[in-house]
């Protein structure tokens, strides 16, 4: 544009200079408060999925346990899916603090870094002097991700690999390859970026790491747990110390599976000395009781093996404890009541018939209704603390307290995600978020209040749009229709309802990068 030598023309052409500057200082502090709410949305969603893979390695050892020689390998590449995540995002992290503290660390008024417009430090850092060179940290970090990936998916068994390799989603976005002036990926995502900009960009890597740590966790959890075990009979038994216990003692058990064959050539069991019949490999033992006490037996089984022709013997000790009459409730399902849905219970008292035990409730506007013999459906309204009592005549009334609690959050997921990788074409055939209600037990329906979703799309300015209800509508329906390669979309703010709540509740964020 040439300068024009009139001096109200001038001055006309300074006055629009000015005025589009106050323009874009106006959009770019909307653009950082977007950055700032998308890094805060990821953390959640970090938080989330750290918070959920910190509990299977346990569940795999536990399940090990069946086949230790055979299974044992699993145990320890989930220990090390963990420290590959760890390492990995405290490397990110490093970087991160980093370029915060060289920018003057952070403003605890606003919540963010005092530099947070500073385009240097991620220029100078994460990009270098020589962008073809590639030299800076970000090029570091390129490799430290593809390294992140290659270590994952060892963790896969061989014949494994290709099924499991797409849900390992820390890896090199290839959007950077179509860029006519980028000179390689560090320079692409990072070069002349607010350091407010990159934070996000750096949250997102990190959250790619916690959830291909959970993808590959529970496909190790799988590996143990996934295959059935068939024996010719079997049953579930509890081996106990004291088959009675009173208030204040330690009650032990030993729960195992024990199986049997219908084969009973060869075996024979006796008990307390005295042979006993058996059947399909089972023998029954039982005794009229008379005076109260700690009652023990003895039973020794004899067997020969069928392969080696060798004779074995197996023997063991057992006690059991006849008291008087006394009252218990059993919950069908766990050791509270929840709002919002039926809890089943049954209740028995020993020499009592049902027709004759009364069952009461107190608190937490409690409703017990007959559900068959010995059982009842419980329905409370209020959380606290529930009390059923039962009593007969000639039983001392047995009072029971329960806790009531409200449904646990269920986790808001796009199609079977809360979050990672997904190719455009399936991002946009999704109705909406779903909410679910991982590992309860119980009949219950949650649903999806509202939520924000924003996209980010490279070289554009973030689209926000709120959404009421769990199905994509409105503007929220054209952002996602919007979806191509390379796009990446954090939906925050999500609020649902589950039965028995009487408001909305926050749930997780979710963040997806479209490929």
């Amino acid at each position: 544009m040439s300068i024009p030598k009139e001096p109200r023309q001038l001055m006309i052409n300074l006055m629009y200079l000015v005025l589009t500057a106050l323009l874009a200082l106006n959009v770019s502090a909307e653009i950082f408060n977007a950055f700032k709410l998308v890094d805060n949305g990821l953390q959640k969603s970090n938080a989330t999925l750290e918070a959920t893979s910190s509990q299977i390695p346990g569940r795999i050892a536990e399940l090990a346990k069946k086949d230790p020689l055979k299974y044992e390998k699993y145990i320890a590449k989930a220990n090390e899916a963990r420290k590959i995540s760890k390492e990995f995002v405290e490397y990110v992290e490093e970087i991160k603090n980093y370029m915060i503290a060289e920018t003057g660390g952070i403003d605890t008024v606003k919540g963010q870094p005092k530099g947070y417009k500073d385009k240097d430090i991620t220029t100078r850092y994460l990009v270098g002097k020589e962008p073809a060179k590639n030299a800076g940290k970000g090029g570091e970090l390129e490799a430290k991700i593809k390294e992140t990936y290659d270590k994952f998916l060892a963790l896969v068994d061989d014949e494994d690999k290709a099924k499991e390799a797409s849900s390992i989603t820390v890896r090199i976005d290839s959007a950077y390859t179509t860029s006519k002036t980028k000179k390689n990926w560090a320079h692409y995502n990072f070069f002349q970026m607010p350091l407010l900009a990159t934070m996000p960009i750096l949250t997102k890597i990190e959250n790619d790491a916690r959830s291909s740590e959970a993808a590959i966790l529970n496909y190790l959890a799988g590996k143990v747990g996934g295959e059935d075990i068939v024996f010719d009979k079997f049953v579930v038994v509890s081996s106990t110390k004291k088959s009675y216990v009173i208030a204040g003692e330690t009650f032990e058990a030993e729960i195992f599976l024990s199986a049997a064959s219908k084969n009973t050539d060869g075996m024979s069991i006796s008990i307390n000395g005295s042979p006993a019949a058996v059947k399909d490999g089972v023998a029954k033992y039982s005794v009229k009781t008379s005076d109260t006490g700690v009652k023990k037996y003895t039973a020794k089984a004899t067997l020969k093996n069928p392969v080696t022709g060798e004779v074995q013997t197996y023997d063991g000790s057992f006690e059991y404890e006849v008291g008087r009459r006394s009252a218990s409730i059993q919950l069908d399902k766990m050791n509270v009541f929840y709002l919002g849905v039926d809890n089943p219970i049954s209740v028995s008292a020993a020499g009592v018939s049902s027709n004759a035990l009364r069952v009461t409730g107190s608190g937490a506007g409690i409703r017990l209704t007959p559900n068959g013999a010995n059982k009842y459906i419980v329905n409370v309204s209020q959380p606290g603390e529930a009390t059923i009592t039962l009593s007969a005549e000639g039983l001392t009334s047995s009072t029971f307290n329960y806790r009531v609690k409200r449904i646990p959050d269920p986790v808001a997921k796009i199609g079977r995600l809360a979050g990672g990788s997904m190719s455009a074409g399936e991002f946009k055939v999704q109705p909406g978020i779903i909410p679910t209600l991982e590992g309860f037990e119980f009949e219950a329906k949650c649903t999806i209040e509202s939520y924000r979703i924003i996209r980010i799309r490279r070289g554009e300015d973030p689209r926000v749009a709120n959404n009421s209800g769990g199905g994509f509508n409105g503007e929220a329906a054209r952002l996602i229709q919007d979806a191509g390669p390379g796009d990446n979309y954090i939906i925050t703010d999500v609020k649902g309802k589950c039965p028995g709540d009487a408001a909305s509740r926050p749930l997780n964020s979710l963040a997806f990068q479209i490929r």
